[in-house]
């Protein structure tokens, strides 16, 4: 119960401060960098990148185009041009190969708004939370399309907090800030998790963008697993974690190949025993040599 009150001490004091947040660091990196990265031109008058993350153009050269926007477009009943069709192309190759849901960890800055609500959650002590269906993000996906279809417009991308974050660091908040303090509130007081994990139609997206990448976490050394439960406690989809690391009695291999899994390499951070690592999909056959002795019976938390 120690690890779930306080995840990573046991990392901390057997690997060091740094290995215990490298990848917390690299994500908080990755999310500056990209940010700063739009800033220089508006703040300080260096264009490398012109844009937001709907769309944009490195070095006037390389065109990006959020395929999620894309697709609202398309549902609109406006095809882009072909600048925005090839910089869609490119956003979804580089996702099918590490993941979808590697923008939800290393490029959404709503991502930071909700790790603040959630660490701010285990500092109070608050641990009543709301059920959502993790499906629900599905059937907001579903509603976002469907709304682009019916009105003829992008209507869901004048309250996507991704969209008022990112534009309004660049142009000015107005009553954005309201839609982010919105997220921080219900994170932090009804759901844990409950944006990212279980709301956010372009999480569900990325999700569905990502469902055979080739980049995954990988449980290679579950057999020194020792149930402190840290991995759980810290992970934004609890439930991706079992079959990997338990699941050799079901015929499981070590990949968390589920596409709700965000890359972000908390697990890793936070395991003493370093049980996970990142690493591709393939050699996934479950090993008869690392039969896993320990049983916990605790429940996974939701």
């Amino acid at each position: 119960m120690t690890g779930l009150q306080q995840p990573g001490i046991a990392a901390t004091t057997e690997r060091g401060w740094f290995a215990r947040h490298k990848w917390l660091l690299a994500r908080r990196f990755s999310q500056f960098a990209i940010l700063g990265l739009f800033l220089l031109g508006p703040w300080l008058g260096i264009w490398m990148v012109k844009g937001n993350l709907t769309s944009s153009r490195t070095l006037d050269v390389l065109p990006l185009t959020d395929p999620f926007i894309f697709l609202q477009s398309l549902a609109t009943g406006y095809l882009p041009e072909l600048t925005a069709i090839i910089g869609a192309l490119l956003v979804v190759a580089f996702y099918l190969l590490v993941g979808g849901r590697v923008f939800c960890a290393w490029v959404c800055p709503v991502n930071i708004v909700t790790d603040t609500a959630h660490w701010s959650r285990r500092r109070l002590g608050i641990n009543a939370a709301s059920r959502l269906s993790p499906n629900a993000r599905y059937w907001l996906l579903g509603a976002v399309l469907l709304l682009a279809l019916i009105t003829g417009s992008l209507a869901w991308e004048l309250v996507n907090p991704v969209s008022v974050l990112h534009r309004g660091l660049i142009f000015g908040m107005g009553f954005g800030w309201l839609i982010i303090l919105a997220i921080f509130l219900f994170d932090l007081l009804v759901s844990r998790r409950g944006w990212c994990g279980h709301l956010c139609p372009m999480g569900a997206f990325y999700s569905a963008l990502g469902t055979h990448s080739l980049v995954r976490v990988r449980a290679d050394r579950r057999e020194h697993c020792n149930d402190c439960m840290d991995c759980y406690a810290v992970c934004p989809e609890p439930q991706v974690i079992r079959l990997a690391l338990k699941g050799e009695q079901q015929g499981k291999g070590p990949v968390i190949s589920s596409a709700h899994c965000t890359n972000c390499g908390r697990c890793i951070d936070v395991c003493s025993k370093e049980v996970f690592t990142f690493g591709s999909r393939f050699h996934n056959r479950p090993d008869a040599s690392r039969q896993h002795q320990h049983s916990s019976g605790m429940e996974v938390p939701q």
